[in-house]
């Protein structure tokens, strides 16, 4: 039998032998790539982690002693260890196992924020709590090296030297985060596993204990380390030395990121199942490419993620005009404004959902000093099966109160690329957004008026349908929809999103509704905004904004989730439909270039 068949709860663990607890590693390691093969997912980091959390659990009583993982991306093992091994055939698909910690699924998860430098900061909190209710329990903070290049662990760092708690600290210590780890602390650390000592360490020095380096692989060695650092009476850094993507070739292989995350993949080759389209990650990778060659004052600035936001040819291109950060969100935007107020013009490319961590120095670095930064914004919008802490939603609401901000969201290929260079060449801070997927096909405008895009413009419409960004084409197919229903709709791409574009209040009075579309939150979002907009211009014509609820969108795929929010085509359709059916009262005015015919009223206040 194999061993992982015995093994239903952590405490399973406790009566194997050494011989049984090796087998045990590779069987995990298997079940791994099979399970990650076939659903996605993260599969480097939990590769390399297998025997560490083996001997976490078999050196701590979770769920009594706490567990917590930095980002959660390395946690595949533990859910596997406490009773999750038969779900993974729904790993991230909706309603099935989420690809972080969750609450919901197990009293041993409990963080499940999955961005990363958090730990340390929930574990000081929480030994905090412990040491004033004199409760015996033992926290567990599990970190990366890539984490340590972020602030807020050495913020964490700073208290838990003079903290009544006790945590033990687990310093994953790959040499990555997606690529090899930027900077100075990674310098110390490879230093460090070389067994180079001159100069003490830098946990020691700030009054932390430090046990290390230690074989991440070694299970004896780790299981002592890890329960001399438990007995010690204090907090302690155990730096275990790893490797990610250990176990299969393919990863182990892979210099870019060692299969950081895959999608779904061929176990035996690696390769992916089925040929990926061109992303607009992809697109707007090669089209910085050409601006740099074009403007040598062009920098690319990165929090560590320069292959996921398509950076790595410029890098290769222009190396000296390649800034990788680390996991150091607030400082690559100040840093950004630095290179600006120094003559350049920096373009951070960013996660949307990782911008929410610097937004202060977005507002008050950058805008207040009216800078020439450019904010690429990957992953807007809903994310997939990564889930609530990934989805890029409240970019649109977030970024929407910053003054001077102006914020691009194209539909296709060619308005990515033309709204790229403009964004560079804005005199001011800009932000460019798109989604986590392929690029669709381009939709020409029928006509573009005033820096608006017109995508369908027909004789008789009584509603103006406004798609933001890739759902262009979703207010294109639902305009589709109503045609043949009878209900003709002028679609409208705003191509800037931020600020609204004051020719689209003379559009607006030329139609009985405006219904917009968008993929982030709709408090606070562009449909918010051009409703207020409208309103303070006294253009009587109601606005119903689509998009997402206020709250914590799960994981799923794309698809699945704006079919669920109803922000596909059958949906948008069904929206028009029951917006146009409530009783109104305001009639459209003709606006330049075409009359409108009159229609019998249907007008009336839905907005929001």
């Amino acid at each position: 039998m194999p061993i992982l068949d015995l093994i239903a709860e952590p405490a399973d663990l406790a009566d194997l032998d050494h011989d049984q607890l090796t087998a045990l590693a590779a069987e995990i390691r298997a079940f791994l790539v099979e399970s990650v093969c076939r659903a996605g997912g993260h599969l480097g980091p939990n590769l390399g982690a297998v025997e560490l959390t083996i001997a976490i659990h078999r050196t701590f009583r979770s769920p009594h002693d706490r567990i917590i993982f930095d980002t959660g991306h390395q946690a595949y093992t533990h859910k596997i260890l406490t009773g999750r091994r038969d779900r993974f055939g729904t790993l991230r698909r909706a309603g099935g196992l989420s690809g972080y910690p969750s609450r919901a699924e197990s009293p041993h998860d409990l963080t499940e924020n999955s961005h990363a430098s958090t730990a340390l900061s929930y574990a000081d909190g929480l030994a905090r709590a412990y040491a004033l209710d004199g409760c015996d329990r033992a926290v567990v903070a599990v970190v990366g090296d890539g984490a340590v290049t972020g602030g807020l662990t050495w913020e964490a760092l700073n208290n838990l030297a003079v903290s009544p708690g006790r945590v033990v600290v687990v310093l994953n210590d790959n040499g990555r985060s997606y690529g090899p780890t930027a900077g100075g602390v990674a310098a110390h650390l490879a230093r460090l596993r070389g067994g180079d000592r001159t100069l003490g360490d830098l946990f020691g020095a700030l009054g932390l204990g430090y046990l290390g380096p230690v074989d991440g692989h070694d299970l004896p060695a780790l299981e002592a380390a890890l329960a001399r650092a438990r007995d010690s009476g204090r907090t302690v850094v155990v730096h275990c030395v790893t490797r990610k993507g250990l176990g299969y070739p393919p990863a182990e292989a892979d210099e870019v990121d060692r299969m950081h995350t895959v999608p779904v993949i061929d176990p035996e080759t690696g390769h992916p199942a089925r040929s990926p389209g061109r992303t607009w990650t992809d697109l707007f990778g090669s089209e910085l490419l050409a601006l740099g060659g074009e403007r040598e004052d062009l920098i690319a600035v990165s929090a560590a993620m320069t292959a996921p936001t398509g950076l790595t040819a410029f890098g290769q291109a222009f190396p000296e005009r390649l800034v990788d950060t680390g996991i150091a969100e607030q400082h690559a935007v100040t840093a950004a404004a630095g290179l600006a107020l120094g003559g350049k013009h920096p373009v951070v490319a960013i996660y949307a959902t990782f911008l929410n961590r610097a937004f202060d120095q977005v507002l008050l670095d950058v805008a207040l000093h009216r800078l020439p930064v450019t904010f690429v914004l990957d992953r807007s919008g809903i994310t997939g099966p990564d889930g609530p802490s990934h989805h890029g939603m409240w970019d649109l609401a977030v970024l929407g109160v910053v003054p001077g901000l102006r914020i691009a969201a194209p539909r296709d290929a060619t308005t990515l690329r033309e709204e790229l260079r403009e964004a560079v060449g804005h005199g001011g801070p800009t932000v460019v957004r798109f989604p986590k997927a392929d690029v669709a096909a381009d939709i020409p405008p029928v006509r573009r008026v005033r820096g608006l895009d017109l995508l369908r413009l027909p004789s008789r419409p009584r509603t103006l349908l406004v798609g933001v960004g890739a759902l262009a084409g979703t207010a294109m197919a639902a305009a589709d929809l109503l045609a043949a229903a009878g209900e003709e709709c002028t679609v409208l791409d705003p191509r800037w999103v931020r600020p609204i574009n004051p020719a689209l209040a003379t559009l607006a009075r030329a139609h009985r509704l405006v219904v917009t579309v968008e993929d982030g939150v709709r408090s606070g979002g562009v449909g918010a905004a051009i409703a207020q907009f409208l309103s303070d211009r006294e253009v009587p014509t109601p606005v119903r904004a689509l998009g997402l609820p206020t709250r914590f969108v799960p994981h799923g795929s794309r698809d699945e989730l704006l079919s669920r929010y109803r922000l596909d085509p059958e949906g948008v359709a069904a929206a028009v439909l029951d917006a146009l059916a409530r009783p109104q009262s305001a009639e459209p005015h003709p606006w330049p270039g075409r009359p409108l015919a009159a229609r019998a009223p249907v007008n009336g206040s839905v907005n929001g």
